[in-house]
């Protein structure tokens, strides 16, 4: 792994807050999913950075080198990044929407909307696998708009100024073959699946860990679990040597099959942000309603996870302020 400036923010606000679950809070993270990122901080810079028991987190020697060198960095960074900006000409106009995004399945709908609507805006897209990554830009006036998603913990990414609106909760599916023995049922109980192989996307965030929280919850311990790009993830399922998850706007490919899990043990939620001192802000309802459109349009073509909503009523679109 090689260390980047988002490590460094995280070294940065465990030795301010003086403890993992404090800093885990203020980024927005899930506690074993920020524990897991330290270790592999640690790891890349050869040592512990931090001496950790019942009273908090103490940098070591180490961690104090580290320190010094982030309080310079990072601050120096945050400065080109706004004078780039500035001398750039970034500042949003109302014909101008940047947006980046965490999942396209809202995104694409998201960018049709906007230009069938407003055939003369200029629109740009920003894919990214990070949501705090995409936070920081809209921060930074690079972004007008940020599409992340996150696992069902109460808070979105915590940065300055930027306001969160939520898209929708959604339950997680299982993805699997039409082959496999548990296909043609359209609920499936978490522990049913205790023998399976997994496959996921390759990331750096928590949903690896709320996904062992909640086979533990279930009595199991989850198998061999592939890492691999999506396209690879729809290849090794379809090929019956593995089941995954996915999220129900996950367009339909032939062969495979989408199933909720009972009492939603995972949980996804969309959610969209935007500086609240921005010209964005002027836009925000708008462009949430956009995005609320193209999310119904997504999960349109899961007819079975219409009809489980139905029965949950409180998953599915909602658009209730976050932040």
């Amino acid at each position: 792994m090689n260390l980047e400036l988002r490590h460094l923010r995280v070294v940065c606000a465990i030795a301010e807050t003086g403890s993992v679950t404090k800093a885990a809070s203020l980024l927005g993270l899930a506690q074993p999913a920020l524990t897991a990122q330290l270790q592999r901080i640690e790891r890349t810079l050869g040592g512990p950075l931090f001496d950790r028991d019942r009273r908090g987190a103490r940098p070591t020697a180490l961690g104090e080198l580290v320190l010094s060198r982030a309080k310079v960095l990072l601050p120096a960074m945050k400065g080109l990044q706004d004078e780039a900006a500035r001398l750039a000409g970034v500042s949003t106009g109302v014909g101008r929407y940047r947006i980046g995004a965490v999942d396209g399945s809202v995104l694409g709908g998201l960018v049709h909307r906007l230009a069938a609507d407003l055939p003369e805006a200029q629109i740009s897209t920003y894919p990214s696998g990070r949501p705090d990554e995409l936070a920081h830009m809209v921060v930074g006036g690079r972004l007008d708009f940020a599409i992340i998603g996150m696992c069902g913990h109460p808070g979105p990414v915590v940065d300055f100024g930027i306001s969160w609106r939520q898209i929708a909760l959604d339950a997680v599916h299982v993805l699997m073959s039409t082959r496999h023995p548990l296909a043609g049922r359209e609920e499936l109980d978490l522990a049913e699946l205790a023998g399976a192989q997994w496959v996921a996307r390759a990331g750096d965030t928590c949903f690896g860990d709320c996904f062992a929280a909640a086979c533990s919850r279930a009595g199991f311990t989850p198998g061999r679990i592939f890492e691999v790009d999506e396209r690879a993830c729809v290849d090794i399922v379809d090929s019956g040597d593995a089941v995954g998850l996915c999220q129900p706007t996950f367009r339909p490919v032939p062969g495979l099959v989408m199933r909720p899990l009972t009492g939603a043990p995972l949980r996804w939620r969309q959610l969209i942000g935007w500086h609240s001192q921005s010209d964005a802000a002027g836009m925000a309802e708008s462009v949430h309603r956009y995005a609320v459109d193209a999310y119904q349009e997504a999960i349109a073509r899961n007819p079975g996870y219409l009809r489980w909503i139905a029965r949950n009523p409180a998953f599915g679109p909602v658009s209730t302020p976050v932040g």
